[in-house]
């Protein structure tokens, strides 16, 4: 399970995570919205021990990620594509991986099957497009077998049928009793693949609640997002002059 207690990080005079708390529960695909400079890539890598929380606490099994004994094997995230060397590919960079985190090398194979990277595993990965290099970052995830999982804007640079592919996995992780929070923009996306959703504007907890309950009454996912979020959006524009309604 993830706990996020009272979470608090600023940025000079910026608040970017504002008292923030919630937990994400296995068995369910788990969505996390909110705007740009909303806060969510801020509050997973507190999740993830890369940045450190101002005030607050971020649990993964009960404790903080610096205190995982094995910490690929319990906890595994996507956060940023194309976090390995360019000239290595992409065998070699998940063998060096599962080597250094006690990981059977047979786990390679099987993950590079999994995110459908077989036939390029031998390639050097700096030739890679930003959607293999996300499946790639799938497989690293994916690799100690953990039971709790991350994974931020992971359809970025998919094609439709990735887009299909990684739902599907989402899902089927889920099913299997893990704990994932995926941090996506597709509200679409996320209208087929979360059970429940946490929506954040400005660093603050806006919703913690499922799906189902935030869509009722006929209202679609994106309807309910805007009416949640319209007064924490980073940006708001106006209409042009000509299509504005007149008083």
């Amino acid at each position: 399970m993830i706990e996020a207690r009272g979470l608090t990080k600023r940025y000079g005079d910026t608040v970017a995570v504002d008292g923030l708390g919630f937990e994400v529960r296995p068995g369910a695909v788990t969505g996390f919205l909110g705007p740009n400079g909303s806060g969510k890539s801020t509050t997973m890598r507190m999740i993830m021990g890369l940045d450190r929380p101002d005030t607050g606490t971020a649990h993964v099994n009960g404790k903080p990620y610096r205190e995982l004994r094995r910490p690929l094997c319990e906890v595994g995230a996507l956060l940023e594509a194309r976090t390995y060397h360019p000239g290595r590919s992409a065998r070699s960079h998940l063998a060096a991986l599962a080597a250094a985190n006690g990981i059977p090398r047979t786990r390679v194979t099987t993950v590079l099957g999994t995110v459908g990277l077989t036939d390029v595993a031998r390639k050097r990965t700096g030739g890679f497009s930003l959607g293999m290099s996300q499946r790639l970052g799938i497989a690293a995830a994916l690799l100690g077998d953990p039971a709790v999982l991350l994974f931020d804007e992971p359809v970025n640079g998919l094609d439709p049928e990735g887009v299909r592919w990684i739902r599907t996995l989402m899902r089927s992780l889920a099913a299997e009793g893990r704990t994932v929070l995926l941090s996506s923009h597709l509200i679409s996306e996320m209208a087929l693949t979360a059970d429940h959703l946490i929506v954040i504007g400005r660093g603050r907890l806006l919703a913690d609640t499922s799906v189902a309950e935030l869509t009722a009454g006929g209202r679609s996912l994106e309807e309910a997002f805007f009416e949640l979020t319209g007064d924490s959006a980073e940006y708001r524009g106006t209409a042009p002059a000509h299509r504005r309604r007149q008083p």
